[in-house]
């Protein structure tokens, strides 16, 4: 009976450590960020936090003709 016990617990932890990287990993990937591609070669890569990619942001959303 112990041994039945043990397996629901290792199901029951592993079934929480999955959910919560499944919830980190989509969280992660709704997050705006911008890569800039010089012609040298270099990129600049911005995140949410960076005071230039509302403009940007703004900026793609009319070129690709969305809100």
């Amino acid at each position: 009976m112990r041994a039945g016990r043990l397996v629901g617990a290792v199901l029951a932890a592993g079934a929480t450590v999955g959910a919560f990287v499944l919830l980190r990993r989509r969280s992660a990937t709704t997050a705006v960020r911008a890569d800039l591609y010089f012609d040298d070669g270099s990129m600049l890569s911005l995140d949410h936090q960076a005071p230039e990619i509302d403009g940007l942001m703004r900026a793609s959303r009319l070129l690709v003709g969305g809100s």
